[in-house]
């Protein structure tokens, strides 16, 4: 997050280390996520004093690894305005960058996702306070992200020629047909179809395409 200018940042693994209890199941975990030791977090400083520092923002950008203890940091983080241990106040800005429900991995059937997680994140939330978890969501199947997508195609034909002249003179250029490659078939056609009401013509069209090569 600090190449996007932000300054003051910390994983979710290195702000749990410095608060100690704050996971009761750490001792019985044989495994590690990358967490500052125990041991020596006493003796690395945080770039920000995170016992008084309110955490301003919270941003999901991939998969968790613990959702345990994330799930227990989170929920204290956007519970107490930012600084657990501390009475509760008001939520600070939770973003997904992503939202997909499954995926395909190695394994024969689809794996839980970030949207799995945000939807876990979301029912523990409403259950300990009273009133619900506010997010922004990013990323496929968010109709943002493929109108985003053709909106930069669009400037980067204009770009590239400005002084044509298109059928919307004086707008940007809309595309007739725009191909998408994607990784998640169930996610990249429901976000799709959110955008477009031919989506499904034209992945069956290519489809059939590809059986016939």
């Amino acid at each position: 997050m600090s190449a996007y200018g932000f300054r003051k940042v910390l994983s979710i693994d290195e702000y749990a280390s410095y608060y100690k209890d704050i996971d009761p199941l750490a001792p019985f975990k044989t495994w590690k996520v990358g967490q500052t030791d125990s041991h020596m977090s006493a003796k690395v400083h945080p770039s920000y004093d995170v016992y008084s520092e309110r955490v301003k923002g919270v941003f999901v950008v991939s998969d968790p690894v613990d959702w345990g203890r994330d799930l227990q940091v989170l929920c204290d983080i956007l519970s107490t305005h930012g600084l657990p241990g501390t009475e509760k106040g008001d939520q600070p800005p939770l973003y997904f960058a992503a939202d997909d429900l499954e995926y395909q991995a190695a394994f024969p059937s689809e794996r839980l996702g970030m949207g799995a997680f945000r939807i876990a994140l979301e029912s523990i939330f409403n259950e300990i306070n009273d009133h619900p978890l506010k997010y922004t969501s990013y990323g496929k199947p968010n109709p943002f992200v493929f109108k985003n997508a053709a909106n930069i195609l669009e400037k980067l034909v204009m770009s590239m020629y400005p002084n044509s002249q298109t059928p919307m003179e004086g707008k940007d250029y809309q595309f007739s047909t725009i191909y998408m490659v994607g990784d998640n078939p169930k996610v990249d056609i429901n976000g799709a179809m959110k955008v477009v009401d031919t989506v499904e013509d034209a992945i069956n069209y290519i489809l059939e395409k590809e059986r016939i090569q």
